[in-house]
């Protein structure tokens, strides 16, 4: 799965529109085929794009190094 920069939040709406004329051309040509695929990529559009506006609204999580144990083997003579 690809994650979206919010910087390219503007860029999606273009396409969006892009992708609602063509599919108001196919309603008009009666294309089925194509308003079923431009359905389809609108609404993967939609959902990247809330993904990306969610990704926007969250601050990033600092997870830190981890941390090794530190091993004392005890050694003994026998």
């Amino acid at each position: 799965m690809l994650s979206i920069n919010p910087k390219m939040l503007p860029r999606l709406d273009e396409l969006e529109e892009d992708l609602l004329a063509r599919r108001e051309r196919a309603v008009a040509e009666d294309w089925r085929g194509e308003i079923d695929g431009l359905d389809l990529t609108l609404t993967f559009l939609r959902s990247k794009r809330e993904q990306a506006r969610r990704f926007e609204r969250t601050e990033p999580l600092s997870v830190g190094l981890p941390k090794v144990p530190h091993q004392n083997p005890q050694l003994t003579e026998g």
